[in-house]
């Protein structure tokens, strides 16, 4: 009687095991299972904003765990392109990332088009200084600033253009500085507090030009390109892995003053995870059309 209990209920238990089995496999099979996704970025104050908002809509919203994955622009595209990374919001294009990352790698990966629409890339300078185009940079205004141009991270598109441009205008007595993003804007909140000469690396979006009275460089010789585009790049394969992701990244899309606002509230000393949630928060009715 003894055994024939003990068998019984040993059969119940195989069976329960293989249903809970085939219950997993169902999970899986509806895409529930590993609702996991790594979102790759540069360290831009413009595109940390864009990455925290997106990580806690997919947290919030669609119940994802998400790793954001830093790195510099290389990395970041090859990252997509050999899916250890499933996507990014950070493409800035066609002229900052286009030759030298895009290009190289757009059949292996999926462009789902651009997120946020009239960007620039330049040398930025305070207002105060009165000179306006990279031309002028020939003459005296070397000695203001010991013919130097305060850079970014060494991968960032925006050096290679600053590069070129310094070959470009003739500016054979000039260097560009590498540092961070970080580190350029300190050095630029520096120079302003005091009103000294200054020269940086600059785009837009950026809360820098909410803070403080700049403007750009003109650039006849167009070798920062024009207004640009930043788009939504995803790996091969994410459509059908994590259809609901792809879907909300592919609707993402907002307005450089979407993007400012998060990117002021973080430089005012407020974290990223909390400036994020704030706009989520504060934008429901744009950020459930992302979802829908």
């Amino acid at each position: 009687m003894k055994k024939k209990l003990y068998f019984i209920l040993a059969a119940v238990m195989m069976v329960t095991v293989v249903l809970a089995g085939c219950a997993n496999k169902e999970d899986e099979s509806k895409g529930e299972k590993a609702k996991e996704i790594t979102l790759a970025y540069v360290a831009w104050d413009s595109e940390i904003a864009s990455t925290n908002v997106v990580k806690e809509v997919l947290e919030s919203k669609l119940n994802y765990k998400v790793e954001m994955l830093q790195v510099d622009a290389g990395p970041m595209y090859v990252g997509i392109a050999d899916g250890s990374a499933d996507a990014m919001v950070a493409a800035w294009l066609p002229s900052t990332h286009g030759e030298n990352y895009y290009e190289p790698n757009k059949d292996k990966f999926e462009d789902l088009g651009p997120n946020l629409d009239g960007t620039k890339v330049g040398l930025v300078v305070p207002t105060y200084m009165d000179f306006n185009s990279i031309e002028d940079l020939k003459a005296e205004v070397g000695d203001l600033v010991n013919n130097t141009i305060t850079g970014i991270e060494p991968g960032a598109g925006i050096m290679t253009s600053t590069s070129k441009a310094i070959e470009e205008y003739g500016l054979k007595d000039w260097k560009l500085l590498e540092s961070s993003s970080a580190a350029m804007a300190k050095v630029l909140q520096d120079a302003y507090a005091k009103k000294e000469p200054v020269i940086v690396t600059g785009w837009t979006p950026h809360w820098m030009f909410a803070e403080m009275d700049l403007k750009y460089l003109e650039d006849p010789k167009n070798v920062f390109g024009g207004n640009e585009q930043i788009h939504t790049l995803v790996r091969l394969g994410l459509k059908e892995d994590q259809p609901a992701a792809h879907k909300f990244l592919d609707q993402f899309e907002w307005t450089a003053a979407d993007m400012e606002a998060v990117m002021v509230d973080i430089f005012g000393g407020m974290s990223e995870v909390d400036a994020a949630k704030k706009w989520v928060a504060a934008n429901e009715d744009k950020v459930n059309k992302w979802i829908a």
